[in-house]
């Protein structure tokens, strides 16, 4: 079973997500519904739904999510229309759940959409998009997108490039149409768009792009503070110059230089100390630091005692990462010390 259709059936039992609820466990996620739900009204479903008592895609989420605090956990990639709000609100309250969603669009003009039977308008992607910033006002958003779908006219194709523009998504995987066998539109559609036109809109696509994600990245990330998980040498480090790569809880590959660290067990209580005497060196909420925070890590010349206990990185590590560069959708960055999940929220 994918995310899409996941119904695990429950027979006998009460299921672990109703008692928590009812015995104020403190979660915040909704129960789960005997009946399938989808992100909003504006979707439908094709497939044969899955009703009655069981554990849904949410459930299973909730459960994995809680074998460790310090268990990194991502999912791809759902149709947009499986993003019920039980589900939003569980990833807004797990900090083990990663502030990355791919929503696969496809198109944003709503009458290809209707011939690609995607079961959505733009609109009620977009209200979705919406919902999904409101509650989790940090999350990085990825999406799919084809051009030169049958039938495409040059207004539906503009309707896609307001899309990009209007959401700004933070990675997108951008295709020309290619039919394919047994498919409803090998059926019952031509392929009718001649292939330079449908190079000539991927093109714009990937310029609007492209544009796109620079600005976003200037804006979103230089200056944050982000929890990356080290997965290993960056394809361009040295003996001589050893830099690491790794990704953020959004999702986005951060290329940092090696080093020796402080570790968290003294960075926090240092910090405490700053958001309580300067609002001026960190902002918790934003997670955006002065570059005097990075100079006094860096040099030790503070005068506390943050610096007397040194680490290095390795693999599988959680580091704190300061952004100080976007190229594209990669970042570069300075590591600030050694952390954890459970340390950084």
């Amino acid at each position: 079973q994918n995310v899409n259709s996941y119904h695990d059936v429950v027979r006998g039992e009460k299921k672990k997500r109703g008692k928590m609820q009812k015995s104020g466990s403190g979660s915040t996620a909704a129960a789960t519904a005997t009946s399938y739900q989808t992100s909003n009204d504006g979707f439908s479903n094709m497939f044969r739904l899955r009703h009655g008592d069981g554990n849904r895609f949410a459930d299973l989420l909730e459960a994995v999510s809680s074998l460790s605090p310090e268990l990194r956990v991502r999912f791809t990639s759902p149709h947009p229309k499986d993003y019920p709000p039980p589900l939003l609100s569980l990833m807004a309250e797990r900090p083990n759940i990663c502030n990355h969603l791919h929503m696969p669009a496809q198109s944003g003009s709503s009458t290809v959409l209707q011939r690609m039977r995607r079961g959505y308008s733009r609109e009620a992607y977009l209200e979705l998009i919406g919902d999904v910033r409101r509650l989790i006002p940090d999350v990085a958003i990825s999406s799919d997108f084809i051009t030169g779908f049958c039938g495409e006219t040059e207004e539906e194709h503009r309707e896609t490039l307001s899309c990009m523009e209007d959401v700004q998504f933070d990675q997108a995987f951008m295709f020309a149409y290619s039919m394919r066998g047994k498919t409803h539109a090998a059926r019952t559609m031509e392929d009718d768009v001649p292939a330079d036109v449908k190079q000539r809109r991927l093109n714009e696509i990937i310029e609007v792009f492209r544009r796109n994600v620079q600005l976003r990245n200037e804006e979103v990330e230089v200056g944050k503070l982000r929890l990356v998980l080290v997965e290993g040498e960056a394809k361009r480090s040295t003996a001589e110059n050893r830099t690491w790569s790794g990704r953020t809880d959004q999702n986005k590959r951060v290329v940092f230089a090696d080093g020796s660290f402080a570790i968290e067990e003294e960075v926090n209580p240092y910090l405490s100390r700053l958001l309580s005497s300067s609002g001026d060196v960190l902002n918790k909420d934003e997670r955006v630091a002065s570059p005097l925070l990075f100079e006094d890590f860096a040099n030790g010349n503070d005068g506390t005692i943050l610096l007397r206990t040194k680490a290095h990185l390795s693999r599988g590590d959680y580091a704190v990462v300061q952004i100080t560069e976007a190229r594209g959708h990669t970042l570069k960055g300075h590591a600030l010390w050694r952390s954890s999940i459970v340390g950084f929220d």
